[in-house]
């Protein structure tokens, strides 16, 4: 199979995907874009589905769920389903709903700790606020719009070093009063920014007249654009990289696939916080979406299909930190730009096995992917991806891979910059190939 080793144009399209996903919904949306400009058909779930052999469709839920096919001309029954998973969120700072609050002169934001965010990278920071708000219209009727307010409008400040002694040592940071924005200074004499006049912003900004705001789903994210790091650019450095850098490597690699088999990628909200959820990995919807697509063959078993089925859970591993090598166990410690990484855990926190590894390997090797291995040390936990849940959920097959980077959780993470392209070849052969 030959694939281009050139990975500057797969590089800059990742980090325009990475700069427009100011939010779980905005990458929704561009996921969404992509798909359509390739042709790929929009399937409601509140209306029946007419599904053709070879045609291309998208699913989405809550705006904050994708699920992206194409129905194989062969058998479903005789091929199964391959998938491609990820997810779509990312730890983050949410605006709580009724946000505004005030200190010594100060309106500031409050803001809820979304998933196992690392907090100090926040301080300091250009923040803009994006996401989605609900609203209803002249008639009646409830809509929602994706918002980015683009501009920085708030920062965390540190607390001076001169009033925190041991901000450089074991000083805790209390999630409820430490991290509220700053968004503006309340001079006296002038009305304070206060929640009526911080809605009628949003209203005036991103509304039409007649439409009325009833509610949102806002984050704060840093303003700083993805880039190009290291003495040789070996390195990229984004807000969300986990996992959206899955996401766009999976879009891209569905795009690529012929029609025909069945493939599927399937890019599932909430991990971070669970996966129990609707939108999330723990809930119904990849389930939900099989058996429809099932439901639409005369020739096809839903519990057959899933027994020749098989799934890449696909999202970030950890790099060694060259200043935390003791971190990682001493046989186990993944590089940035030495492959991708096969995660392990026998606790099934990851849902590798040895036959699952032993079919990904095989495939990686006949493409010359090289691979590493990631398993936590036995005095430290690990953490989780949507692998276990999907399995447990729908009963399919499947491993646990993803490329490694450092900082992860961070506002500001890193990967290699040669890593991308590997997946994209990795995840295409999948596609491509029997299992």
């Amino acid at each position: 199979m030959n694939m281009s080793n050139d990975s500057s144009d797969l590089n800059k399209d990742l980090i325009a995907f990475l700069k427009g996903s100011v939010s779980k919904y905005h990458a929704v949306s561009q996921i969404v874009n992509i798909l359509s400009n390739k042709g790929f058909s929009l399937l409601r779930e509140d209306q029946e589905w007419n599904l053709k052999r070879g045609g291309k469709y998208f699913v989405v839920r809550n705006n904050s769920s994708v699920i992206g096919f194409i129905n194989g001309e062969r058998s479903l029954q005789d091929t199964g389903v391959k998938i491609i998973g990820a997810h779509t969120d990312s730890p983050s700072l949410t605006l709580k709903p009724n946000p505004i609050t005030y200190s010594s002169g100060y309106s500031q934001l409050g803001v809820e700790v979304y998933g196992g965010a690392l907090l100090k990278p926040w301080f300091d920071r250009d923040l803009s606020v994006a996401g989605r708000i609900v609203f209803k219209n002249s008639t009646g009727d409830i809509g929602e719009k994706l918002i980015d307010f683009e501009r920085p409008i708030c920062v965390i400040p540190s607390l001076a070093i001169h009033l925190n002694r041991d901000a450089n040592g074991n000083s805790p940071i209390n999630p409820q009063t430490d991290i509220l924005p700053i968004l503006s200074q309340n001079i006296e004499g002038q009305k304070p920014l206060d929640e009526m006049y911080f809605n009628s912003e949003i209203s005036d900004k991103f509304l039409k007249k007649g439409e009325i705001l009833l509610d949102h789903d806002l984050n704060l994210y840093d303003v700083q654009p993805p880039s190009m790091v290291g003495f040789n650019e070996e390195f990229i450095s984004s807000q969300r990289l986990d996992n959206l850098v899955s996401c766009f490597i999976g879009t891209m690699a569905i795009l690529g696939a012929g029609s025909n088999n069945t493939s599927m990628i399937v890019f599932n909200d909430h991990e971070e916080v669970g996966s129990v959820s609707t939108t999330g990995a723990d809930g119904p919807f990849l389930d939900d979406v099989i058996r429809r697509v099932c439901y639409s063959s005369n020739d096809c078993n839903v519990e057959v299909v899933k027994a020749k089925s098989f799934v890449l859970s696909c999202d970030n591993a950890h790099a060694v930190h060259p200043n935390f090598v003791h971190k990682h166990d001493p046989q186990h410690k993944p590089q940035l730009n030495g492959g991708i990484v096969i995660k392990y855990n026998t606790k099934q926190r990851y849902t590798t096995d040895g036959y699952s590894a032993a079919l990904f390997k095989d495939l990686c090797a006949r493409i010359n992917i090289p691979i590493q291995s990631f398993v936590s040390r036995n005095d430290m936990p690990c953490g989780s991806t949507i692998g276990p849940l999907t399995a447990g959920r729908v009963g399919i097959r499947g491993i646990d891979i993803g490329i490694c980077q450092l900082a992860m959780h961070s506002c500001r993470e890193i990967i290699g910059s040669k890593d991308p392209l590997l997946l994209r070849n990795a995840l295409s052969a999948f596609l491509g190939e029997e299992l």
